[in-house]
């Protein structure tokens, strides 16, 4: 089903006004490790990421964070 311009424009928005963005840069080939790593647990890269992410902070500050 394809999506109109003005339903992703609206999908943009959304996110723009809902969600901070985070750009990381990795050593070249590290992309991939992460990315089968996340196939094999059946999650995105995004998922296994923020996976990763939150229990490294929660375990640093003891403190819950939703991401």
């Amino acid at each position: 089903m394809a999506v109109s311009k003005a339903q992703q424009a609206a999908v943009n928005k959304y996110i723009k006004n809902n969600y901070d963005r985070l750009n990381i840069t990795i050593i070249r080939g590290a992309k991939q490790l992460i990315e089968a790593a996340a196939k094999a647990d059946n999650e995105s890269i995004n998922g296994y990421v923020k996976k990763a992410v939150k229990a490294k902070y929660e375990a640093d500050t003891g403190n819950k964070i939703e991401l």
